[in-house]
């Protein structure tokens, strides 16, 4: 999945790191973002949608753990190191949803990135369309959330 830059994220200073680290930090980011797991094997609930309205799915899940990693955590990624400080989904009962996250790369200041989604439901599953980026699903299970993004696993709770 790929992005745009914006104002809205704030980065070190460009002779700090090489471009390189800079594309795998917004890449983290973006995983980071687009991150959510339920339980293996549970029965999957129904986000429900009535007339658009997608409430059962709605509310504030927060990021515990990458990769089975509790957070705040060190993951590597396309080798690089990337501390994954925190991170929020937030998903609205009108069909939108805003991720925000908080990571660092080694020897550099934090890093925070929002960005904002529109999404469809079919079941369990959400179809979540990104600003500047691509596409992405992820499964509601209770009050978990998981996503699956460049095979890094995601965990929020709600």
């Amino acid at each position: 999945m790929k992005t745009n830059l914006n104002s809205t994220l704030t980065q070190p200073a460009a002779t700090d790191h090489t471009p390189r680290l800079v594309a795998l930090g917004l890449l983290a980011g973006i995983l980071i973002i687009l991150a959510l797991t339920g339980c293996h094997g549970a029965p999957r609930a129904d986000c429900g949608a009535a007339a658009g309205v997608f409430t059962q799915c709605a509310g504030v899940y927060q990021l515990v753990s990458v990769n089975g990693n509790p957070v705040p955590c060190l993951v590597s990624h396309e080798n690089a190191d990337i501390t994954v400080k925190s991170g929020t989904m937030t998903i609205n009962p009108d069909g939108t949803c805003r991720s925000d996250s908080v990571f660092s790369l080694p020897h550099q200041r934090e890093i925070n990135r929002v960005v904002a989604a529109t999404y469809t439901v079919t079941g369990s599953e959400l179809t979540m369309h990104w600003q500047g980026a691509g596409t992405t699903r992820g499964t509601v299970n209770g009050h978990e959330f998981t996503m699956n993004n460049e095979g890094m696993i995601f965990i929020y709770r709600k």
